[in-house]
């Protein structure tokens, strides 16, 4: 798999009917390994290990409703009270993150109406903090680490 623009972690791979799959520590359970899981694998365990997201406060692939339809964020990670705190978009690599990726954000926020959204294709990661006092957004330069989340949630 292409390497990214994040720290390298260990992973455990295994084939299991002609595919490579990878174990996904949030789940506990080998998922087929494509492209896009590959950006996930890697940014759950950048949130985990590089900002301090509590791994028992992470779901992956939440189910949510949306116009009546089913939708699925990639990650969401919750606040010590249980309220969702940032959504994360995975795409691959070879997607250009474009205004496409940042409507699917905005979809799954108009339902859990978070203090953070990120969009990533595991090379160029786009983080934003919402206003919605004001009704708009700020990109932030970095990736704030949990606890710092935290506090800006209050």
């Amino acid at each position: 798999m292409q390497e990214l623009n994040l720290p390298k972690y260990e992973f455990r791979l295994k084939k299991e009917e002609g595919l490579v799959c990878i174990f996904d520590q949030i789940r506990k359970k080998y998922v087929v390994l494509n492209p896009e899981e590959w950006v996930r694998q890697h940014f759950v365990n950048f949130l985990v290990h590089e900002k301090q997201v509590p791994s028992g406060l992470i779901m992956i692939e939440k189910n949510l409703v949306y116009n009546k339809m089913n939708r699925r964020p990639d990650i969401v990670a919750y606040n010590r009270q249980g309220n969702p705190l940032l959504i994360v978009e995975c795409k691959a690599p070879e997607v250009k993150i474009g205004q496409e990726a940042f409507d699917q954000i905005v979809r799954y926020n108009a339902v859990l109406r978070v203090p953070y959204l990120i969009v990533t294709n595991g090379l160029n990661h786009y983080c934003c903090r919402m206003d919605y006092e004001h009704s708009n957004y700020k990109f932030l330069p970095d990736i704030p680490a949990y606890d710092k989340m935290l506090k800006n949630d209050a």
